[in-house]
């Protein structure tokens, strides 16, 4: 918390006893005064910080780890260091390379554990203590919900990370959270026809699922896509996150007389059931007159990397791949390759791709001021970032774009071709109305911090 605002709050307890009333704070914004709105931490200095908040530990720690090196390569290029990487194919043209409105951008980082009240000490004390001006990261829409709520409170906008719940942009958006990564509903809606295509309209599905919000609505989301295509659902069990041993759960599938299972789990926590299922044998059984079959919903080439040979032919979706031939993944690939050695994940892609959205829009907005920051975000339509044209909805805050229908490479040709593309998926496709899942973006006056 700034002295500045410590020492007026103890100002106004002092007037209001003495029956004194001080003014408003008044901060030029776009030629005009707003009263009553205060920013959090405006840079004053030569630099801005922002606030990378990933799980370096935990359940999906790998995803958080290639987050961190991604946000890392997002300030250098944000600073005009390296080779600028997206910001050469970015369909907007305000980066410079010369930081933030001229400010030199460091940053601070956390350790989120994959665990909602870490999440949220760590970005606390990333706005109070560092004076984070936007805080980015995560790899669990648990976190990313906690997270987001406490930005709103205090002002800072949140540029999500992994986070694929509905929630997070549905019953619990909020106007100071903005969320680049694809979610449940558009999984299901892109996996459904090219499930039915591959595997036929009469399946029995047994879903293991994850349970926190992402789980939840991942496991609604395919619910709805597969029984629309005429597959039954026998069971859905509840796991919890980070169990390890998935056996206790996979048992039970076996004489379930399901022909499918649906693996609603991410991270490592997918890894360990994938393997533990093929394990088990289900992938060589036969069941019902069909070869047993088995669904990542939400897949990654750091989890088939994971899963091994388990990985291979198994179905899914994602919200990037490395291997596209689009310039601006082409571009943030080779960057990436040449900093660390090796291509980057999705988890990777999201969060960089947050870091310059963040950037270009106050460049755009001309100030650091949140609500006219969020103001240049809604409605933003861009290219080249790796997806294709993409919108920035305004209802809710979620990227519009498209997705993709991806499987396990069965014939592998290096340690990094693990997944091909079976569909990119439009994104007329995977469209929706952004009022069925709920939710308010709630009001855009910022807090004091």
């Amino acid at each position: 918390m700034s002295r500045f605002i410590m020492n007026r709050r103890s100002l106004l307890r002092a007037g209001a006893a003495a029956g004194i009333t001080l003014a408003a704070p008044m901060h030029f914004v776009r030629g005009a005064y707003a009263q009553d709105q205060m920013s959090c931490n405006m840079p004053t200095g030569s630099n801005v910080v922002l606030g990378f908040n990933v799980p370096q530990t935990g359940p999906y720690a790998d995803e958080g780890l290639d987050e961190l090196k991604a946000l890392q390569l997002a300030a250098k290029h944000l600073n005009g260091e390296g080779d600028g990487g997206m910001l050469a194919t970015f369909s907007s043209k305000t980066l410079k390379g010369n930081g933030i409105l001229g400010k030199k951008v460091d940053y601070v980082t956390g350790d989120t554990q994959t665990k909602s009240d870490a999440a949220r000490d760590g970005a606390k004390r990333m706005i109070e203590k560092d004076g984070a001006v936007m805080i980015t990261g995560g790899s669990s829409s648990g976190v990313a919900v906690a997270v987001q709520s406490l930005c709103q409170d205090m002002g800072v906008i949140f540029m999500a990370g992994l986070t694929h719940s509905n929630d997070t942009t549905g019953k619990d958006k909020r106007r100071y959270g903005f969320r680049h990564f694809f979610n449940a509903y558009q999984s299901g809606e892109a996996l459904g026809p090219v499930l039915a295509a591959e595997y036929g309209a009469d399946r029995r599905a047994y879903h293991l699922t994850a349970d926190y919000t992402w789980g939840w609505t991942q496991e609604e989301s395919m619910k709805n896509a597969t029984e629309a295509l005429g597959w039954e659902t026998v069971q859905t069990v509840k796991t919890p996150v980070g169990a390890g041993d998935f056996s206790q759960y996979i048992t039970p599938v076996l004489n379930s007389g399901a022909d499918v299972l649906i693996l609603n789990h991410y991270g490592g926590d997918m890894v360990n059931s994938l393997t533990q299922a093929v394990q088990f044998g289900l992938k060589d059984k036969q069941v019902n007159g069909k070869n047993f079959e088995i669904v990542v919903p939400l897949f990654s080439d750091l989890m088939a990397k994971g899963a091994g040979a388990a990985a291979q032919n198994i179905l899914g979706s994602a919200n990037w791949l490395w291997s596209l031939e689009d310039d601006g993944t082409k571009a943030f690939v080779q960057s990436f390759g040449a900093e660390y050695g090796f291509p980057p994940s999705q988890a990777a892609q999201t969060c960089y791709v947050q870091a310059l959205l963040y950037a270009d829009a106050v460049e755009r907005a001309g100030t650091f001021f949140a609500p006219e920051v969020i103001k240049a975000l809604e409605g933003f339509e861009f290219d080249g970032l790796g997806n294709g044209p993409t919108l920035y909805r305004a209802a809710d805050h979620q990227c519009m774009k498209d997705c993709l229908v991806v499987r396990g490479n069965p014939d592998p040709q290096n340690e990094y071709d693990l997944l091909k593309v079976v569909q990119i998926v439009p994104r007329s496709q995977v469209d929706y109305d952004p009022s069925i899942f709920g939710g308010e973006l709630g009001p855009d006056t910022a807090k004091q911090c």
